[in-house]
């Protein structure tokens, strides 16, 4: 459940009341960022079973950058997939409408039913977004875990910054905008309606918000249809600023496309998704596992 007043809010960095603690969390923040997305690719045995070594190396890249690329055997057992979240906390699964009855999705173009409809089961690009973000607040995603199981021929490539880092790039821009993300109606989701019945209500909530043990939470989507954002004045010109640092050169945006047998582990960072082009054989066709899950990543 989101949480605006407690403690760990007065304490957080997050707060706009506390600057110092915000400047010393900064600094902190940018000291050792990385430079680049191969610095944070871990190396897997066995994603049953972690070792010592390849679990601190996990926790290390998300605690720096709240995110890990690891990379393994390629394996088609999804029960092995959901192993390896439990062994980092994650057990949580958001059983969303198009995922699979293990509430793990199969991320693969769709040539019929419901899912067809949805862009994430198409070729086409994804604009940048966190997942869930049309949840209920008290269902929020705070963590990510994707698996390759086959890549596209060409394309479906990833683009992914760090929440935290998008937060300070649009601070340092202008703390009101800030202040207009974190209002509880600064973005609204209309209904989801098929066929006359209402499948999701109207959702809104803030962008940025701080759950109860102080950590940054981001809701966010780029759609330029199907959403609703407060119309006064500093919201409208902080969605501009955001979008201009989405689409800008920034050393922070990483760039990069899941081979077979890698994965993505987050807390949920903001992350968009390039149109693909599939192989014409249906054993080779692009095919990635995704779980969202209501907790962070554990000791991160």
């Amino acid at each position: 459940m989101i949480q605006q007043t407690n403690t760990h809010f007065k304490e957080s960095p997050f707060n706009l009341d506390n600057e110092n603690a915000y400047q010393t969390w900064r600094a902190r923040k940018l000291e050792n960022y990385p430079s680049d997305l191969s610095k944070l690719v871990v190396e897997i045995n066995d994603l049953q079973q972690l070792t010592r070594a390849e679990h601190e190396a996990i926790l290390a890249c998300c605690r720096v950058a709240n995110m890990a690329i690891f990379s393994s055997t390629i394996k088609k057992d999804k029960s092995i997939f959901r192993e390896l979240g439990k062994q980092l906390g994650l057990t949580q699964l958001d059983n969303n409408m198009c995922a699979d009855d293990d509430s793990i999705t199969s991320l693969t173009v769709a040539q019929e039913g419901m899912r067809q409809t949805y862009i994430p089961y198409t070729n086409r690009p994804i604009h940048w977004h966190t997942d869930g973000y049309y949840n209920s607040l008290d269902k929020q995603i705070y963590a990510l875990l994707l698996y390759c199981v086959h890549p596209a021929q060409q394309g479906g490539e990833n683009a992914l910054l760090d929440h935290e880092i998008a937060y300070i790039l649009l601070r340092d821009k202008n703390p009101d905008y800030v202040h207009a993300f974190m209002q509880p109606y600064a973005m609204c989701i209309p209904p989801n309606v098929i066929e006359g019945e209402e499948i999701r209500p109207t959702r809104c909530g803030p962008v940025f918000s701080i759950d109860s043990n102080g950590n940054l939470h981001t809701r966010y989507t780029k759609r330029t249809r199907s959403i609703t954002w407060a119309s006064d004045e500093i919201t409208q010109a902080a969605v501009k600023c955001f979008e201009n640092i989405l689409e800008s050169d920034s050393a922070y945006i990483f760039r990069g496309t899941l081979q077979a047998g890698q994965g993505l582990l987050s807390n949920n960072v903001l992350h968009n998704r390039s149109g693909f082009t599939d192989s014409e054989l249906p054993n080779q066709q692009r095919l990635l596992y995704r779980a969202r899950y209501y907790k962070r990543i554990a000791n991160t």
